[in-house]
């Protein structure tokens, strides 16, 4: 009965911000569904894709550039001061007219009409372009590194939730079992004042659990405190409203702890999308070395115009379509690159040595994930074997509280020894809870060292 009052006292802790809100349904989740939703709902996580998806829109850009570029213009015109150019007198000069120009002169002539107008539509094809078939490569390579970013990201997030999950869980149990150690310490406190008013006890025996009861009291308080800002945490790392109230369905004595994964041999680095990104970004390396060398390549685009043009001294000129001339062009052009400062030359070098950098960071990623490796297995080791000399203190502070209960309620034992034992099995319990929480928190990180966290 005491089981089933504590058990619902703990759900009435981790619910009862929903009752002051509107009595608002708790959120049952588990572990797999609270990350499910925070990767579903998290808005770091939106962004990340936002940008995995800009990427994607990127290649498309650069494809479009292989395409034709067509475009059309239409421009139309008053020449309010109109050009004029100079002839020489030769040629305008008459023997018979003494007033013509004399050779040796230069007379001004207006050859720009006042009004003019062109009707224009052009098309260009690229047909060879060594950076742009490179660029379309890269700018794949480029939606691969940003989806392993995406990857990385929903890792870190998965991360994060287990470890605010299991600290939801851990106080939920630490708040389930000092609600227990508050009724027997009452029941004790109660039987110690049945005692003291028959005259078989002392008041210092009943002053002294008193403080007990009230000092646990105010543990409680703390410990509720402690459970609702986990629970925050928790939903913070989701991505879910703070009014929202969430009921945890896992147990810890669910959690599998997976021992295999401790002190790997032969690991496999490509599990680890640390490792994926960087073989990427070499990719990437080499692609922007080979861009920068096509530069030295010829570039060859056929080109095409087609249009009219009017001219006219009076406005109405241009306006008539029998006043305008046809022309067109189609042709190809040839771009040779022949001498750029040695610009290239002085590029080329500095990829080479961004290429050399990205290899030589292969080795040293190996070394931190080898040393991650061990330390996250060592820590893992530590912390089971301090769970299990704490879960047998506990056992034992448990049996010692009992003892001394008993030895005091038949008078052969004395009420200080009841409240020491109390007060070493809540330390027992705080450390075996401790221990509880630094296992749970080595286990995920373990988790993270070997790639198996988030599964595919």
């Amino acid at each position: 009965m005491k089981k089933q009052i504590s058990l619902l006292l703990a759900i009435l802790v981790l619910c009862g911000a929903s009752f002051a809100q509107g009595q608002q349904e708790p959120m049952r989740l588990s572990l797999e569904e609270s990350i499910k939703y925070a990767l579903q709902n998290r808005a770091s996580l939106q962004a990340t894709r936002n940008e995995e998806r800009s990427a994607k829109a990127r290649v498309g850009e650069i494809r479009a550039m292989g395409l034709p570029q067509i475009d059309a213009t239409l421009d139309a015109g008053d020449n309010f001061i109109q050009q004029q150019s100079f002839l020489p007198g030769d040629f305008l000069n008459d023997p018979d007219d003494p007033n013509s120009p004399q050779p040796g002169t230069f007379v001004p002539i207006t050859f720009t009409p006042a009004y003019t107008s062109n009707i224009n539509i052009g098309a260009s094809q690229l047909l060879f372009d060594g950076s742009y078939l490179i660029g379309l490569k890269a700018a794949k390579t480029y939606t691969e590194l940003s989806r392993k970013t995406t990857t990385q990201s929903e890792i870190e997030v998965a991360e994060q939730v287990s470890k605010a999950y299991y600290s939801v869980l851990v106080s939920g149990e630490r708040m389930e079992l000092l609600e227990q150690n508050i009724v027997r310490l009452d029941t004790l406190l109660f039987q110690t004042q049945v005692m003291f008013d028959n005259g078989v006890a002392e008041k210092l025996d009943v002053d002294r659990l008193r403080v007990q009861l009230n000092n646990l009291k105010v543990e409680q308080q703390k410990t509720q405190r402690l459970l609702q800002l986990s629970e925050n945490l928790l939903k913070f790392q989701m991505g879910l409203p703070q009014k929202q109230p969430v009921l945890l369905t896992d147990r810890l004595e669910e959690v599998d702890i997976d021992m295999s994964q401790l002190h790997p041999q032969n690991f496999d680095y490509g599990n680890r999308i640390e490792y994926s990104l960087l073989e990427t970004q070499q990719n990437l390396a080499e692609l922007d070395l080979r861009n920068i060398k096509s530069g030295y390549l010829p570039k060859l685009y056929l080109n095409a115009r087609y249009g009219y043009n009017a001219a006219s001294n009076e406005f109405k000129g241009i306006t008539t379509t029998s006043n305008y001339l046809e022309y067109g062009y189609a042709g190809v052009q040839l771009r040779v690159p022949i001498f750029d400062g040695l610009r290239k030359h002085y590029q080329i070098q500095q990829s080479k040595i961004t290429l050399e950098n990205t290899k030589l960071g292969f080795e040293t990623l190996r070394q931190s994930i080898d040393l991650e490796l061990e330390q996250a297995s060592v820590e893992l080791t530590n912390a089971l074997d301090v769970l299990d000399a704490q879960e047998e203190n506990l056992a034992l502070a448990e049996d010692i509280a009992r003892v001394a209960k008993i030895k005091f309620q038949e008078g052969v034992g004395s009420n200080l020894e009841v409240v020491t034992a109390e007060t070493d099995l809540r330390e027992a319990q705080t450390n075996y809870y401790a221990a509880m929480y630094d296992a749970l928190i080595a286990k995920v990180n373990l988790e993270k060292a070997t790639g198996t966290l988030l599964a595919e």
